[in-house]
C-alpha cells in the first residue's frame, strides 16, 4: 500500500510550552531521526516561548505534522485545532478526543457513562488555597489515595498520600499545574499499559517500578524499572485489561496511536486510569517496546503513525 504522505514534507513538532517540554524534545528527536532513517523529508520544529507555531509551520513548508508534543497546548486539542485551521494533517487523535483525554475529569465522566471501570474520584478546585489548607475536605477519604493535576501527563505533580499530614503538600503541589486537582483511590496491584494503533491493540506491558508507582523519575530518570512483555499475570486478566483499554480509547473517540494506563487490583479488578493520546515515543518508551514485541521496529512504528495523520 502506498503511504498517504509519500513525497510530502513532515514537520516533527516538539518541545512545546508545557511542563513536559523535556520529554517532548526526547520524543521528537527520536521520531525525527527514525523518519529520516526511513528516507522521509522530515524537519524538526522546536516550539518554544516567544515563537509562533503557525509561522514555524509555514516557514518550514510543513505538509503534514508528526505531533511529538506532550501536555498542555499540544496534547489537549489546541495544536490539533491549529493544524485543522491550517489544513495540515496531524498525527494523533482529533480535537475533541484529545481535549477529553487530556482532561482527567472529563475522561472519568466519559468512562463512567460508557461502563469503563475507573477508580473512585473527587475533584478539587484549581482556585483553592495554594498551600493545600483545604485538606480537611478529604478527612473522610480512606488512605492511601492519589492526588494529581487534572490536566497534566507524564505523572507530573502526582502524589500518593499515605499519611494525613501529606494531604496539604500533595494538593499544593498539584495546584502548581494547569487545571483542577483530582483525588482518587489508590489501586494496589499491577500496572499495565496497553498500546493501540488505529483502533487495534498491539499488545501490553506490565511495569514494575522500584518506586511506589510509575512516576516521572521511574519513567525517565531511573534504570531499575522492569518491563514485562507480555505481562506476567493470568492471560484472562490481560485480555480484560486490553478490552477495557480499547473501550476507553473508543469512548473518548480516539484515533491513531494511544496508550491507555491501567491498574489491576490484587483481587483481579481492572481499572482504567487514563488514555495518553500522545504517549512518549523515545526508543525506550512503552509503545515502541510493545511494537517491538510484535516485530515492528521503531522507525516502522513512527512511519505507521505518520500514515494515520488526518
Amino acid at each position: 500500500m502506498t503511504h498517504p504522505f509519500l513525497g510530502k514534507r513532515v514537520a516533527v513538532v516538539m518541545g512545546g510550552l508545557s511542563a513536559e517540554r523535556e520529554v517532548s524534545l526526547n520524543t521528537g528527536l527520536g521520531v525525527l531521526a527514525a523518519l529520516q532513517e526511513k528516507g522521509w523529508d522530515a524537519v524538526g520544529i522546536d516550539w518554544k516561548d516567544g515563537t509562533s507555531l503557525p509561522k514555524l509551520l509555514e516557514d518550514h513548508g510543513a505538509a503534514v505534522v508528526w505531533n511529538a508534543l506532550h501536555g498542555t497546548w499540544g496534547e489537549d486539542g489546541a495544536v490539533q485545532g491549529l493544524c485543522s485551521c491550517m489544513r495540515i494533517p496531524c498525527t494523533g487523535s482529533g480535537i475533541l478526543a484529545s481535549a477529553l483525554a487530556m482532561d482527567k475529569v472529563m475522561s472519568k465522566r466519559i468512562f463512567e457513562s460508557n461502563g469503563v471501570p475507573t477508580p473512585r474520584w473527587r475533584l478539587l478546585s484549581h482556585d483553592g488555597p495554594a498551600d493545600g489548607s483545604d485538606a480537611d475536605t478529604l478527612a473522610d477519604w480512606p488512605l492511601p489515595f492519589v492526588v494529581k493535576p487534572a490536566n497534566e501527563g507524564s505523572s507530573v505533580g502526582v502524589s500518593i498520600v499515605e499519611d494525613r499530614a501529606q494531604i496539604a503538600p500533595a494538593i499544593a503541589m498539584a495546584r502548581k499545574f494547569h487545571g483542577g486537582v483530582i483525588v482518587e483511590d489508590y489501586i494496589a496491584g499491577t500496572e499495565v499499559f496497553v498500546g493501540i494503533l488505529d483502533g487495534r491493540v498491539l499488545g501490553s506491558v506490565e511495569v514494575r517500578p522500584a518506586t511506589k508507582f510509575y512516576d516521572y523519575e521511574a519513567k525517565y530518570k531511573r534504570n531499575d524499572t522492569k518491563y514485562l512483555i507480555p505481562p506476567e499475570i493470568e492471560r484472562p486478566l490481560v485480555e480484560k485489561a486490553e478490552k477495557y483499554a480499547l473501550d476507553a480509547y473508543n469512548a473518548l473517540g480516539c484515533s491513531g496511536h494511544a496508550r491507555p494506563d491501567l491498574r489491576i487490583s490484587q483481587t483481579g479488578d481492572v481499572f482504567v486510569l487514563e488514555v495518553n493520546t500522545l504517549p512518549g515515543m523515545t526508543k525506550t518508551s512503552l509503545l515502541p517496546k510493545i511494537a517491538k514485541s510484535i516485530g515492528m521496529d521503531y522507525p516502522t512504528l513512527c512511519e505507521q503513525i505518520l500514515a494515520s495523520a488526518k
